[in-house]
């Protein structure tokens, strides 16, 4: 009877293995796919998602520091030159007139609606605001109240303002404010899922709820104010122009800071820096603590000055808020005015 070494004992006898294997070569080519396919797996890992090559094309690594002295100088520079009434019309053009409470009601929404419906002959000489923005169940009442011309209805939707619901819900919430007179969306991102990298989860939402709009415009709010960087604002905003995004928008005005100027400079370079790449023309729209005629100023002065003269029409740049409004038409009239 053979003794078997210790080394025999635990590993078996490596002779007997070799002939085994030479008389059995599936075993060895069984480990070499096993191998192969880990190789490969490990490889893929490693690739980079469409989402890093999007971003890869711009600079993302942004210095805050060095963002706010940009924006600082840029408006020491130029924000007087567009104090003029001739701006603040424009701005006024651009509003997208926003009733968001908890307090709303058809009864309210409907008198809210006429007000815009009576400017046209108290100011014939002005134009209307942009749009007006309501809950999605709300749209249908401004539809039916709606008689001003070239008035927008626009909705929030998708779960705002904080986005954390199923995506089965935003997209029925969308399709049903579209069915019910809805003429432009806006939507949150999932903030959570941008800051957890998730940007596939993100980026699909934005494009399923994209393609439920169709021709309708679809406005992404990146809620800038929890993003915590500009480099984040940066990728937030390309990663929502990729996805399908007609306008990018600062804020829901729901969280402690909202639009600021530093956020809207980031944000206007990257619409810049995504039409060079690609050509398409993406809009702006700070919203969320626009209180002043100089915060409407200031964001009119960033978008004129970083995107050019191109992007000063309110198919491209709107102003989402609630009280502005009756404080430009004070200014415009000469007069303080409670229109709306």
């Amino acid at each position: 009877m053979k003794h078997l070494s210790d080394d025999e004992y635990l590993y078996g006898n490596e002779a007997e293995q070799q002939q085994e294997a030479y008389e059995n070569p599936s075993i060895d080519e069984t480990l070499d796919e096993t191998d192969n396919f880990e190789y490969e797996d490990k490889e893929h890992l490693h690739q980079p998602s469409k989402y890093d090559i999007a971003l890869g094309k711009y600079n993302t690594e942004l210095n805050d520091a060095e963002v706010a002295k940009q924006t600082a100088q840029l408006l020491e520079k130029h924000l007087d030159e567009n104090n003029t009434a001739e701006v603040k019309k424009f701005l006024f053009n651009c509003i997208d007139l926003t009733t968001l409470k908890c307090t709303d009601s058809e009864e309210s929404v409907m008198k809210f609606t006429e007000r815009v419906n009576d400017f046209v002959d108290a100011y014939p000489d002005l134009k209307n605001v942009a749009a007006i923005c309501v809950y999605p169940n709300m749209a249908e009442i401004v539809n039916d109240t709606l008689e001003a011309d070239d008035v927008k209805i626009a909705c929030v939707s998708g779960g705002f303002p904080s986005s954390q619901t199923f995506t089965e819900v935003k997209v029925a919430e969308t399709a049903m404010a579209l069915h019910t007179g809805a003429d432009e969306i806006d939507i949150v991102i999932p903030v959570g899922k941008f800051l957890s990298n998730d940007y596939e989860g993100m980026c699909d939402e934005i494009e399923e709820l994209k393609e439920v709009c169709g021709e309708k415009h679809l406005k992404v709010i990146l809620e800038t104010g929890a993003l915590g960087s500009a480099s984040n604002i940066k990728k937030a905003s390309i990663l929502s122009m990729y996805s399908g995004a007609d306008f990018i928008k600062t804020s829901t005005g729901k969280e402690r800071v909202s639009a600021t100027p530093e956020a809207a400079f980031v944000m206007c370079k990257a619409i810049k820096e995504y039409f060079l790449e690609t050509g398409r023309k993406v809009g702006f729209k700070p919203a969320g603590g626009i209180n002043t005629v100089k915060d409407a100023l200031v964001y009119y002065t960033i978008v004129k000055e970083v995107l050019g003269k191109e992007w000063l029409n309110n198919e491209l740049f709107r102003l989402g808020t609630s009280r502005l409004a009756n404080l430009l038409l004070s200014e415009i009239v000469g007069s303080e005015t409670k229109f709306f």
